[in-house]
């Protein structure tokens, strides 16, 4: 067997095996699905959300944004109360990835059924949060937060460890293709560039704090992974990385420290690497050319 041969076999094994975790037994079909389904889609290939959810640094980005999204009490309540984030973590991963695949790169048609199975679930999503603060999943205000929350984060994550960062009307264009997504799951108003996100976060801050079920759920996500222990290694790089990029307002609330000098010389180098190593496993010539 020759270097490419086995190159290409260590390649198709580990994409294999990245590929059933992000999106379950169903990845295939869902895969064909989206991709091969003719029709009008929401995003032309040229858009910017389509190189972002394209990219290995959406690993990174949707780590970030989990963290990023608890520190509201009310929706770390929804999600405590009801994603069934412990009990079936790989199972929320598989539904939102397929969720983003569907609405970035899937038919209108079929985009426009996952978002409203999607406002289907949040109906039935409601309760009390610990300090007795009533929650409603559809609430539009906390729709807001986990959308601007998302996109800050996979933004990010994109501009730092994305194969082709964008420019800033490639960054403006992401967030206003985001929009459109906001809309449909039931946000009114959501920001369209940069300076409208920040602003948005921004009002949002008085808001935030960090609950129990808000480090619960940060020590699970970040040291207790339902993950085999050859799987461990990998996975702690990128959520170094993911709480790297987190701003100090949201790391101190979450107990999450910044080492100096550990995270530019150590860190994100491993970050870079690691994101490259998952987009070459995950890019086979044959999607690599479909996409």
């Amino acid at each position: 067997m020759d270097t490419a041969t086995a190159g290409s076999g260590l390649r198709e094994r580990l994409g294999r095996g990245l590929f059933a975790r992000v999106a379950g037994p169903s990845g295939p079909e869902n895969r064909a699905r989206i991709h091969d389904t003719p029709g009008p889609r929401w995003f032309s290939p040229d858009r910017p959300v389509r190189r972002v959810h394209g990219d290995a640094s959406i690993f990174i980005g949707g780590l970030r944004a989990l963290l990023l999204q608890s520190l509201h009490p009310l929706a770390m309540a929804a999600v405590a109360g009801h994603s069934g984030f412990r009990g079936d973590p790989w199972g929320r991963l598989q539904r939102t990835s397929t969720f983003l695949a569907v609405t970035t790169f899937g038919t209108a048609e079929h985009a426009q059924e996952a978002v409203e199975h999607v406002r289907a679930v949040h109906e039935g999503v409601r309760g009390f949060a610990p300090s007795g603060e009533p929650y409603h999943a559809a609430d539009p205000h906390l729709l807001c937060w986990v959308h601007v929350a998302e996109v800050d984060s996979f933004l990010r994550a994109h501009q730092r460890y994305g194969r082709r960062p964008l420019d800033g009307a490639g960054c403006d264009g992401y967030i206003h293709d985001m929009a459109t997504v906001a809309r449909a799951l039931g946000v009114p108003d959501p920001p369209h560039d940069r300076a409208e996100l920040a602003a948005r976060i921004a009002a949002y801050r008085p808001e935030l704090r960090a609950t129990r079920e808000a480090l619960d759920a940060a020590r699970f996500i970040l040291l207790r992974p339902p993950l085999p222990w050859p799987a461990r290694p990998p996975y702690a790089v990128l959520a170094a990385n993911a709480v790297s990029t987190l701003p100090p307002w949201a790391r101190k609330p979450l107990r999450l420290p910044r080492v100096p000098g550990v995270e530019e010389v150590c860190v994100r180098p491993a970050g870079r690497a690691l994101t490259g190593t998952i987009r070459w496993a995950m890019s086979p010539p044959s999607i690599r050319t479909r996409a």
